[in-house]
């Protein structure tokens, strides 16, 4: 992705997946598409913003109407299988950091 994610005026949820990939790809390409396009069905969802370095680090940020919303997401059968591909296969490290947004702004400003 390469542009920031329109969203509504605060509070929403951001969950906050930091990771550093594996070498090769492994069908990581085609399921990190299926996942993104799986989130924008679900209830809740309001968007997302990813980046990657050259050294294998990355970010993704999701967007949720509240916490209920990112919640149910986890539980997705088909984002579970994607989670458990990603511990095994294509991150060699990850964590996961779920936040209230109370406040946001641009250029602006607040």
């Amino acid at each position: 992705m390469s542009s920031i994610a329109p969203l509504p005026e605060p509070p929403y949820t951001a969950v906050i997946f930091s990771n550093v990939r594996t070498d090769g790809d492994h069908g990581y390409a085609v399921m990190g598409a299926r996942m993104q396009k799986l989130a924008a069905a679900q209830a809740g969802y309001l968007g997302y913003e990813s980046a990657r370095d050259e050294h294998g680090f990355g970010i993704t940020v999701s967007y949720w109407a509240d916490d209920q919303a990112a919640g149910a997401w986890k539980q997705v059968h088909e984002h579970a299988v994607a989670q458990q591909r990603g511990r095994e296969t294509w991150y060699s490290d990850y964590q996961v950091r779920v936040a209230t947004v109370s406040r946001a702004y641009g250029p602006e400003g607040p």
